[in-house]
């Protein structure tokens, strides 16, 4: 199997879905002429042309409401924000016009469309740019959400995404689109709101999603040469979510750590806590951790921005906790 970039996938998705359906378009910032701001649109404008790869203006709220429109009347917008940061000048579109219009209408519009771009932090860039709307976006009846963590399931899942006939936030980010994996030459996609095991394991569930998993599988690792064995969930879909997964996994190991990169209150990490509790109290063995960012805006302070941020040591400390190590 072939090895290729985090945004090669994401390229690859749109490229097939486009040559597939001529309805699918994409928009944005620098899609076009740049290839991207991260590449990931590389080539796309030689291909389908200047009315099917769209550079916009700096104007969120502007190209938003284009692409709601135009789902609408039958197209399937892919509308990329430079970052998830930027979608806030926007979100009147995405909250209270694509997430609602298909109720609104008695089903008469369908809103098949997808808002894709980077989220969370990616380094020094100060606290406007370093935030993670994932929860923001799955409060909103209408909306699906996905964070994919690898290459194999980013392009899966986008395709999977254009495909759906209601709006999809897709949130990838720039500290993954140089990450390589393997993905297979043929055509495959993934289906929304279904989690993954990632690893196997008897002693503990850890549930992640998006870039800060990668912190999971380290910690993992050196748990394992303390004799602790680890299960790791990835998401890949915020919502619908697999709360069966969890409760499965959780039913095995007795025990949950849930990582997540965002703020702390009314988090992602607070609504599959009340949801393992509801459904799987009995079979918990200690109370259930959560760990997330520091409950501030992001430092620019490489040495603040390190304390903010979740890290393997966190997840260490968390697992020791549930498993009275």
């Amino acid at each position: 199997m072939r090895t290729i970039q985090f945004r090669e996938a994401v390229c690859e998705a749109m490229s097939e879905e486009m040559r597939r359906d001529e309805s699918v378009y994409l928009m944005g910032e620098e899609v076009a002429e740049y290839n991207g701001a991260y590449k990931a649109s590389k080539g796309m404008l030689d291909e389908f042309g200047p009315k099917r790869v769209i550079d916009t203006p700096i104007a969120e709220l502007g190209f938003a409401g284009i692409a709601v429109g135009s789902a609408m009347n039958g197209c399937r917008p892919i509308v990329e924000f430079m970052t998830f940061n930027f979608s806030l000048v926007g979100i009147d579109q995405i909250i209270n016009n694509a997430a609602k219009m298909r109720q609104m209408s008695a089903g008469q519009f369908p809103m098949p469309m997808v808002f894709r771009g980077p989220t969370a932090s990616a380094g020094q860039l100060g606290a406007t740019h370093s935030q993670a709307f994932e929860n923001w976006f799955a409060n909103t009846p209408g909306l699906k959400v996905v964070v994919p963590s690898t290459p194999y399931d980013a392009k899966g899942l986008l395709k999977s995404a254009i495909r759906d006939n209601d709006p999809v936030i897709f949130m990838e980010s720039e500290q993954m689109y140089g990450d390589k994996g393997e993905v297979p030459e043929g055509e495959y996609t993934i289906p929304l709101g279904v989690a993954d095991v990632k690893r196997e394991g008897k002693d503990v569930t850890i549930v992640s999603f998006g870039k800060i998993i990668k912190e999971a599988y380290i910690a993992a690792d050196e748990l394992e040469k303390e004799g602790i064995s680890c299960e790791i969930i990835d998401l890949r879909t915020v919502r619908p979510m697999d709360y069966d997964c969890i409760i499965n996994s959780v039913k095995k190991t007795n025990r949950l750590v849930v990582l997540e990169e965002a703020w702390p209150f009314a988090s992602v990490a607070s609504e599959i806590t009340y949801m393992v509790q509801e459904r799987a109290f009995d079979y918990l063995d200690a109370p259930v951790q959560r760990i997330t960012t520091a409950d501030t805006p992001a430092p620019y302070s490489p040495t603040l921005l390190k304390e903010w941020l979740p890290n393997a040591q966190d997840v260490i400390k968390a697992v020791k906790k549930v498993t009275y190590k």
